[in-house]
């Protein structure tokens, strides 16, 4: 019989993918992980390997098409099988996200065959889930079944993944949601109607007209785009997709849920361009391109040893703030199809010369699209480096769930007052840092970029307490 593959957990939070493009044809073969086809998620874009070896019956997806995880979207066969098919017998395509909640359940008692696990390329782990806003307006729902959700024989409600993580993000009891699905299983739709009517029967606070920290914002219209008359043949509409959908979500999610606040400095990066001068051959014999973000990332490293509420993040579920004691700087990165941010792990146990070359190699990474799922997460701290493409000022967005992210800008010769009341000719440069002010104080958050300017404008401070 022809093996069919799903479209694996490619990550935890992720539920759907696009299939950019098929790598092989009907009828090439395979062999057990070779690529097959590429597939987008809102992280990262992947080539799937093949879970089997065989010939390739059957591609049941279309490239440009979005796909649940565990919808199939394949057949393979072993080589002796494709003779055999029937022709005139065509699978039915993959199916929408509801059609395979409802395909893929397990009667209690009952031990499903594959659950998609075996093939997953990345397990997810337990750790709960960032909280993100579900802004789109959800249709109200009849809802049928029983009066909760349906438990099974070892006490788990019976309920797609998706339902479930919208449950957890908007903090109810996904065992007191009455399933609709097949035996009471509980689907998005439930999730979402069950909310709605929470809502509706508990009186609004007589306070602000803004919405509670961390409640979603229920009823609230999307915004509709209207094409002015007589300009339609000269608009085109894409579909938000991709990592495009990934940034518009991480950028709302950080407008709804920290309290940005911006604190702006310069320093006199004199003394560090001359050392970075002095440096950059040497680092070019050994392979690398010596930039000064190495520079910049080292000292923050040790900043935020000194300051540890701007490596933190905030678990709103547990109310609890998680202070981090290790350094990972995610970076900035204006990729031809958006932002992405890698990251650069364990800083502060790294040389200069190691943190320049893994910023190079993810660089390079995130402009080709080749960036795993490890490589775009677990950030404590951000950097922007908007002073490459010669902004001079900025206000950076946080990357949630980071506390904090620091904005560097254009290196720019500029008149200043020198020891002795003198005008002298520096190279300054701006720091822009936003901070999410529930976790950092302003006093704090200046301190902190103090530190890192004296770091920066004194270079062998940085080699000495980097060690």
């Amino acid at each position: 019989m022809p093996k069919e593959v799903v479209l694996p957990e490619l990550a935890e939070s992720v539920v759907e993918g696009e299939i950019l493009r098929w790598l092989v044809n009907e009828g090439d073969a395979l062999k057990k992980d070779q690529p097959f086809v590429e597939v987008m998620t809102d992280k990262v874009t992947v080539e799937l390997p093949s879970p089997y070896e065989g010939v390739l019956l059957q591609k049941l997806v279309k490239e440009g098409q979005v796909v649940p995880v565990h919808a199939p979207i394949a057949l393979i066969a072993e080589p002796g099988e494709v003779d055999a098919v029937v022709s005139d017998k065509k699978p039915a395509p993959a199916p929408s996200l509801q059609a395979q909640e409802e395909r893929s359940i397990v009667e209690p008692g009952q031990v499903a065959e594959d659950d998609g696990a075996s093939l997953s390329l990345f397990k997810p782990d337990n750790k709960p889930e960032q909280v993100k806003n579900p802004f789109t307006k959800a249709a109200p729902l009849a809802v049928s079944g029983p009066s909760t959700a349906t438990v099974q024989a070892h006490g788990r409600v019976i309920a797609v993944p998706a339902a479930r993580k919208l449950a957890r993000e908007l903090g109810l009891d996904i065992a007191q949601i009455p399933g609709s699905g097949p035996n009471g299983r509980v689907r998005v739709e439930n999730v979402k109607a069950y909310a709605e009517q929470k809502s509706r029967a508990t009186p609004p606070a007589a306070a602000p007209s803004t919405p509670e920290r961390g409640a979603p914002l229920l009823g609230l219209a999307p915004v509709q785009y209207k094409t002015p008359k007589g300009y339609e043949e000269l608009e085109t509409r894409v579909p938000l997709r991709g990592l495009r959908r990934a940034i518009a979500q991480q950028m709302m999610a950080s407008h709804l849920y920290t309290v940005r606040t911006l604190s702006v400095d310069e320093v006199d990066m004199t003394e560090l361009v001359a050392l970075r001068n002095r440096l950059k051959l040497e680092a070019e014999a050994q392979g690398v391109r010596l930039s000064y973000l190495p520079f910049i990332f080292k000292a923050v490293a040790v900043a935020l040893k000194k300051f540890p509420a701007l490596n933190s993040s905030l678990d709103e579920a547990r109310q609890e703030v998680v202070l981090k004691h290790y350094v990972n700087i995610g970076m900035a990165v204006a990729a031809e199809n958006g932002l992405i941010v890698p990251v650069v792990r364990d800083v502060e146990r790294k040389s200069l010369l190691q943190i320049a070359r893994e910023i190079n190699d993810l660089a390079e990474k995130a402009r080709s699209g080749k960036l795993s799922p490890e490589e775009v997460s677990g950030s404590t701290f951000s950097i922007t480096n908007i002073g490459s493409i010669g902004a001079l000022f900025s206000f950076p967005i946080i990357n949630v769930p980071d506390a904090a992210i620091l904005g560097v800008h254009s290196i720019q010769k500029r008149p200043v007052v020198g020891e002795h009341d003198e005008i002298v000719v520096r190279q300054m440069m701006y720091l822009s840092l936003s901070f999410d002010h529930r976790l950092v104080d302003g006093a704090e958050a200046a301190r902190f970029t103090k530190e890192v300017i004296r770091l920066l404008e004194k270079p062998e401070r940085l080699f000495l307490e980097a060690l």
